[in-house]
């Protein structure tokens, strides 16, 4: 629907025209429930520049009842398309539409959970991209700020929050009604509500004068596993350094965070209500690892409270302004701040999100950091691995070119500046001009606004007695994929070149070279004449955003001793560098195996661990050879047997080799341990078989047809949890019979009464890839449905089955070609076109891969 898809041109229009004051919001969630539709009544005060004009405002709802304008009644009919035409406008105008907007249980719009625990309702906002339109009508674009006043009424015994500090309800009998402030002037997407029976633990934030009160919140069947003095004092921290670093303090009144259930994303930033996905309470024992991604989450929503909510982008192509700065944010926040717990940040953002914006960035749909959106549908695919991770590579990159202290002085004057307001890239980049000095614009042509991803690599000569005769650095700029816009583009680099050598059985850097590299080739005559070290290690520190590779001496040097460098950066950036060359096909998925098998005997950073398993298993998967396969599939089970009874008892390694293992056992004996673990009758030292991991060995055994459907109920019976029955879910479609995948597959294509999490569990368990034969006959099918799909759902479950139910398993010609016969016929819509051939790129890299390995 075009009123669904706003496009760029239509928000300028209305953006010149209108000047928008202020939003009187009431919403009736009396029936909440019992679900269905709420009463939302929206008065709306605004101005127009030219008297007499026309223009719309947007709601999405099943029925408007009342639509007055100035005074004037007009016709119901003037609701169409998700849009409500306004004629004649006059200079100052007020607007008011009452109508019957529906729950969701997709987590857009006001999402309306049901858990099983205690049979309670529990309602949340997500608005990001276009959905503050679900719950009230509005001008749903972000450069069309307003004051935003609350009043809402719900069952008597809920708790409501808002992005006002929450007021004391008042009435009586079984509802009550909450008045909220009105908020300072900001965007609809980070407008939020949250309502029912949470329950809360409270502190605050004091500096001086400063007082802000702190909340987090949960279900009262989280409360037990809630942690609230961890996520405090992480966010403390983050005031802390936040506060300091951008010389403008906390924006509003008060600072929420909530956990909330079926939760799309990580997080969303609502001013001073920011929402989490409430698998970040933990409720069974997680590793360091995920500690430290929700502590990054939580900073990365907290950055975003300056980058996004008080100075937000004037249009959806600036993006990258609210997300890339958060998460370098977080990234440099762990790093930097006083007392925090993961100083070794850096490492984790090497190892995992520069491979996700690696990985994206050679995808067809490859884009620059500031990219070209031209409609809603644009920017709700456009979350991904360049908007963030590689946004946060080219900040660190542009730091150590201009220098920390001069980046933050212009961030300061960029706020100061740009308070409450909405910008472009160029209000930016001027700002860090004025404080560095130094010019931006080639920076930005060649970084911010060009798509692809360079790779670095050595030339070095070495004489007969060990010495470098001569050492340059050589860029290269490969093409981009098919069907990508743009040309491929050589860019300046700031990088380190460490030196190593092996002491006492470790990798230390004996040296280090910061230097610019430009073009095809920079000579660095700093290391002629030097003895040859044991390894060369460009973009050393990770300052540069480029893909790395290593010199014949040092990569045999590496493979021999990855887990041997003494610090954890150069470890993982050899990891990335040599899962980046597996994906590439330069590294046969067995040398990475047999990498992956040396090196993390001693690798001690457990997210590394985490983050090499689980692409050990992919490669395995999809770029092993096929012949050989389930060879390798053996030896890494095996090993994952063998590193699970070594590890220290009750360690993170413990736990996660357990896990491992838990997805990767194959023969009888393996399975026979996990029944085992399950039941009781097999124990290992010091490993806590609780819930989560109890579902992984029941999936595992479920898959392989171990263990049948009266298993599955017996651990629901167990976990009646709405984790639980997600879990169950996964199971279900998990059993290796067709009437099993029939039964999923009707669930998630035919239907759509599915949640958005019970969709996902289902896919997840749908998707085996011991059961390839299985699942072939649905590629057929999957091409028959994709785009009624589209068509038909929202986008947030749309996207879950156009990524998820792609035949990925399914590495052949064959699969290339009935997507590409697909895409000539079907004309799919830009966003559908994008997602399907992302997915052909996968199987598209794993058949060059297979190929590699044989």
């Amino acid at each position: 629907m075009p009123g669904t898809n706003l496009t760029r041109e239509e928000a300028r229009t209305r953006a010149a025209l209108l000047a928008v004051d202020a939003y009187e919001i009431e919403l009736d969630l009396s029936s909440a429930r019992a679900g269905g539709t709420f009463r939302s009544t929206t008065v709306v005060r605004f101005t127009a520049a030219e008297p007499g004009a026309s223009t719309f405002i947007d709601l999405v709802a099943p029925a408007v009842t009342e639509i007055v304008l100035n005074g004037r009644a007009l016709p119901l009919e003037n609701f169409a398309d998700s849009r409500i035409a306004l004629p004649d406008l006059a200079a100052e105008n007020e607007l008011r539409v009452v109508a019957d907007c529906a729950y969701t249980n997709t987590g857009e719009g006001l999402h309306r959970f049901v858990d099983p625990a205690d049979g309670e309702t529990y309602l949340y906002t997500q608005f990001e991209v276009p959905d503050a339109r679900r719950v009230f009508a509005n001008f749903e674009q972000p450069d069309l700020k307003a004051a935003f006043a609350f009043t809402v009424t719900a069952p008597a015994g809920w708790v409501v929050v808002s992005n006002s500090p929450t007021p004391e309800p008042v009435g009586d009998g079984d509802t009550r009604v909450w008045t909220f402030e009105p908020t300072p002037r900001m965007s609809t997407y980070v407008t939020a509500l949250i309502a029912g029976p949470y329950v809360g633990v409270f502190d605050s934030y004091d500096n001086g004068a400063q007082h802000v009160p702190f909340g987090v919140y949960c279900r009262p069947s989280l409360r037990e596993h809630l942690d609230a003095d961890a996520i405090f004092a992480v966010t403390r921290q983050g005031f802390d350094y936040f506060q300091e670093k951008f010389d403008f303090p906390y924006p509003f009144a008060k600072y929420d965070q909530l956990f909330v259930p079926e939760f799309n994303a990580g997080a969303m930033e609502n001013a001073g209500a920011v929402t989490f996905r409430d698998q970040y309470v933990f409720r069974s024992k997680v590793t360091d690892a995920s500690y430290e991604a929700r502590a990054a989450t939580i900073l990365h929503e907290l950055a975003h409270m300056w980058f996004g909510d008080l100075v937000t982008m004037e249009w959806w192509n600036d993006l990258w302004l609210n997300e890339s700065f958060a998460t370098f944010a977080e990234v440099v926040c762990q790093a930097e701040a006083p007392g925090s717990k993961w100083p070794h940040s850096w490492t984790t953002f090497a190892n995992q999100m520069k491979t996700w914006a690696y990985r994206q960035d050679q995808l067809p749909s490859t884009h620059p950091i500031m990219a070209e959106i031209n409609d809603l549908e644009d920017v709700q695919v456009n979350f991904d691995g360049i908007t963030y991770a590689k946004g946060a590579s080219v900040l660190k990159q542009l730091v150590a070119y201009v220098g920390q202290d001069a980046f933050f002085q212009g961030v300061r004057a960029y706020f100061k500046r740009h308070a409450w307001g909405n910008t472009r890239l160029a209000d930016l980049l001027g700002a860090l001009e004025e404080a560095s000095g130094r010019d931006l614009r080639t920076w930005s042509k060649a970084w911010l606004e060009t798509a692809g991803i360079n790779v670095l690599r050595p030339e070095l000569s070495v004489a007969a007695d060990g010495t470098i005769e001569s050492f340059a650095v050589l860029q290269e700029a490969p093409a981009l994929p098919a069907g990508a816009r743009g040309e491929a583009v050589l860019r300046p680099h700031r990088i380190a070149v460490g030196l190593y050598e092996l002491v006492d059985g470790k990798l230390v850097r004996t040296d280090r070279i910061e230097l610019d590299v430009d073009g095809e080739r920079t000579d660095v005559p700093q290391l002629a004449g030097r003895k040859r070290p044991a390894v060369l290690l460009l973009n050393d520190d990770d300052l540069s955003y480029a893909k790395v590779r290593l010199d014949a001496d040092s990569l045999a040097v590496v493979t021999a001793h990855l887990g041997d460098f003494a610090d954890s950066l150069p470890r993982a950036l050899c990891w990335a560098s040599a899962w980046d060359m597996t994906r590439d096909g330069e590294l046969a998925t067995r040398d990475y195996l047999a990498l992956a098998l040396s090196g993390l005997q001693r690798e001690s950073d457990i997210g590394v661990v985490q983050s090499v398993q689980r692409q050990v298993k992919l490669a395995l998967e999809l770029y092993a050879d096929p012949a050989w396969r389930e060879s390798g599939l053996q030896r890494w089970a095996a090993a994952a047997e063998s590193a699970l009874r070594a590890a220290p008892a009750g360690s993170d390694h413990q736990l996660a080799w357990a896990r491992t293992l838990a997805g990767a056992a194959r023969t009888d004996e393996q399975l026979a341990l996990l029944a085992g673990l399950l039941d009781g009758t097999a124990e290992i030292d010091g490993l806590a078989v609780d819930t989560e991991l109890r579902w992984s060995l029941l999936g595992r055994l479920v898959a392989t047809g171990r263990a049948d459907e009266a298993a599955i109920d017996a651990e629901l019976a167990r976990d009646n949890t709405s984790s639980g029955q997600e879990h169950a879910a996964t199971c279900r479609a998990a059993r290796p019979t067709a009437e099993a995948k029939a039964a999923a597959w009707a669930s998630v294509v035919d239907s759509d009464t599915l949640t958005n999490y019970v969709q996902d569990a289902v896919i997840a368990g749908f998707q085996q890839p011991d059961q390839r034969e299985l699942l072939a006959a649905y590629t057929e099918k999957y091409f028959a449905s994709v785009k009624q799909v589209w068509e038909t759902r929202s986008h947030e479950i749309s996207q879950q089955i156009i990524g998820g139910l792609y035949p990925a398993y399914a590495v052949s010609q064959a699969t290339l070609d009935a997507t590409d016969a697909w895409l000539a016929t079907a004309d799919p819509a830009p966003a559908l076109r994008r997602q399907v051939v992302e997915a052909r790129a996968g199987v598209e890299r794993a058949l060059k891969a297979q190929a590699a390995d044989r």
